[in-house]
């Protein structure tokens, strides 16, 4: 079997999507970094992988995908005999993990990636941290963590009652916020502190932010 390829870099949160669902499957991967501060991914061949000149890309024989959450339901399904499932066989509760995925792609990944960018990414730049912006998205983050913190007094996981791709999703955007003064939007709301405390323990992701 030819060997999976990811184009990325270890810093990045869309990355490091695709490398935890890697890991949850105990699967081995190459990593080709791109060399983002010289602009590699806007130009050719990079943009022959990505014509929208983002990270990352996965490569799996002649299959060549990007977008990291078409990435991760790809490996899911591809290597569903392989290590934790991460979707589930039911169509009804899959309808049910679907519509968790697209909340974390939809209402919380806008906000919380702002946050993110603002008070933590910008200062790296050397850019000037917009606090109107960052309080902004936090009111709006918080109305997304009081339906969370509601949906994981009913079930365990955001899906349902096993670890699936609703919950992996959220693993890169969690671990920037929790170390900034936007963690207590989670540390204040008791089940979903306990359910990202459960999620950044697993070993799939331990292995990624310690690599």
């Amino acid at each position: 079997m030819a060997e999976i390829k990811v184009h990325g870099i270890k810093a990045s949160t869309c990355s490091q999507r695709a490398f935890a669902t890697l890991n949850e499957k105990g699967l081995d991967f190459q990593l080709v970094p791109v060399d983002i501060q010289n602009a590699e991914h806007k130009k050719q061949p990079y943009l022959s992988l990505n014509p929208f000149g983002q990270i990352p890309v996965l490569e799996d024989g002649d299959l060549k995908i990007f977008e990291s959450r078409a990435i991760t339901q790809y490996i899911a399904y591809a290597y569903a005999d392989k290590g934790n499932p991460l979707v589930v066989q039911d169509q009804k509760e899959m309808a049910i993990v679907s519509v968790w995925m697209q909340v974390e792609a939809q209402h919380f990944d806008p906000p919380a990636s702002r946050i993110g960018w603002e008070l933590v990414y910008k200062p790296m730049f050397g850019q000037q941290t917009d606090n109107a912006a960052v309080e902004e998205n936090e009111a709006k983050l918080a109305k997304v963590l009081d339906i969370y913190e509601a949906r994981l007094t009913e079930s365990k996981y955001l899906g349902g009652d096993c670890f699936t791709l609703a919950d992996l999703h959220h693993l890169p955007v969690v671990k920037v916020l929790m170390g900034t003064p936007s963690s207590k939007l989670f540390e204040s709301r008791s089940h979903v502190k306990a359910w990202c405390d459960d999620i950044q323990a697993r070993p799939s992701w331990q292995k990624v932010i310690s690599t």
